[in-house]
């Protein structure tokens, strides 16, 4: 019976929702229906009894009493009062309570229970039950029968509509709720979404910016160091050009495995792009830079550590930025590059011994780079922490700890 009524509530749920004017057309007909069963209460009598000759007064108080309703869904607590004081009225000029006579007086309450809540509901419904009850008790009406069946039925009838009332309310609170369930996931999803494709913009950002910054700034070196040497040395100034053309290559290459994260084909993942950088890169990397005149020292303390593919990338782009940034403000000056392996974190250090002004500048971004950003970004993302600061003995230095064995989820955020 519950799942009968259910699909009838939904399937006037869903005419409501297409044609506005139909609960208006529900309204009116129910209002028509409760004046034709208030009418046919005031027929009723017990056997061997007279109705009341009340005139018509009475009868159209009670078909005024259902045009009331039509005001349910925003004066419920008036109608309720109106409806209630003109039935009682009748029951105490004589007329036999019976459910026909009590329909828009049940009608009243099922609204009251379904629009109201619960303290306001118990009030109404008390106090109607009781003056109901004290009505009946002593009307001509029901005088033959016994008290127990005067009091039994009136209760019974006043249940129906407020436990009816009640069920319907709690499905309205229960289907608002998944609406608002399943409305909060949605925005959940397309909130997650968004920062999916910031973070994902930002790392493809961040790659883009070391590559290109490490590989022009490096092209622009050779390319200068060769220009001087070109009338002087000119063996020297063709082997930095031959060094100029396996950078310009190796920045192809790195472009177009960068770019080709952006693709959206049917090629299995990762074919045709090249391998993410690594620490295994490291000699490539500072003779590149050796070879535009930079001086790089590189030192180790502890067993070397395998790293994640996380961390390894992330520990290559860091000194490749680093050594980018005294490429392109401290040239002349030697660069140390230190990487210490302790229990739980690798610690790397480039620092080098130029003066404090220029190579504070390539630091803290104020010619306006994201270099530092970039570098504090990536060991932030795998549970590491990165300083950039002058030495007070002049001079430049990064310093990162990225940790060794990050946690799944800070590994499956790194860039």
């Amino acid at each position: 019976m519950n799942s009968s009524l259910e699909r009838y509530t939904e399937r006037v749920e869903q005419y409501a929702s297409r044609f506005p004017r139909f609960p208006r057309f529900v309204d009116v007909t129910m209002v028509l229906a409760l004046i034709g069963c208030a009418f046919f209460g005031t027929q009723l009598s017990l056997p061997g009894e007279n109705r009341p000759d009340t005139g018509k007064s009475l009868e159209i108080l009670l078909g005024l009493s259902c045009l009331v309703l039509l005001k349910y869904r925003t004066h419920t607590r008036t109608v309720v009062v109106v409806v209630a004081g003109v039935t009682i009225a009748a029951i105490a000029r004589g007329y036999l309570l019976t459910p026909m006579l009590l329909a828009p007086l049940l009608a009243a309450m099922y609204w009251l229970a379904v629009l109201c809540d619960r303290p306001t509901v118990r009030l109404y419904a008390l106090v109607a039950t009781v003056a109901l009850l004290t009505v009946n008790l002593f009307s001509d009406g029901m005088r033959d029968l016994s008290p127990v069946l005067t009091v039994i039925g009136p209760v019974f009838w006043m249940a129906l509509p407020l436990v009816g009332g009640s069920l319907a309310r709690l499905r309205r609170d229960y289907l608002e709720a998944v609406k608002s369930r399943a409305e909060h996931a949605e925005r959940t999803r397309e909130e997650e979404a968004r920062l999916r494709v910031t973070e994902e913009r930002m790392r493809i950002a961040r790659e883009l910016h070391d590559v290109v910054a490490h590989h022009l700034a490096l092209a622009n070196a050779q390319a200068g160091t060769a220009a001087h040497l070109s009338r002087s040395n000119p063996e020297q100034s063709r082997k930095i050009l031959d060094d100029l053309a396996g950078t310009t290559s190796s920045a192809l290459r790195e472009l177009k495995a960068t770019l080709g994260l952006l693709r959206q084909d049917d090629r299995p993942k990762g074919e045709g792009l090249e391998p993410a950088p690594g620490l295994a890169r490291l000699p490539e990397l500072i003779d590149s830079y050796r070879s535009a005149g930079l001086e790089v020292v590189v030192h180790q303390e502890g067993v070397r550590r395998p790293l994640t593919p996380g961390v390894d990338l992330t520990a290559y782009r860091i000194v490749q930025e680093a050594l980018t940034n005294v490429a392109k403000h401290a040239p002349e000056r030697a660069t140390h590059v230190g990487f210490t392996y302790a229990d739980s974190r690798l610690l790397i250090t480039v620092s080098n011994d130029g003066p404090a002004t220029a190579t504070a500048t390539a630091g803290n971004g104020a010619s306006g780079g994201f270099g530092l950003r970039g570098m504090r970004e990536r060991a932030q993302s795998i549970g590491g922490d990165l300083c950039a600061g002058p030495r007070p003995e002049g001079g430049f230095e990064v310093t990162t700890a990225l940790p060794l064995q990050p946690s799944a989820a800070v590994e499956g955020e790194s860039p």
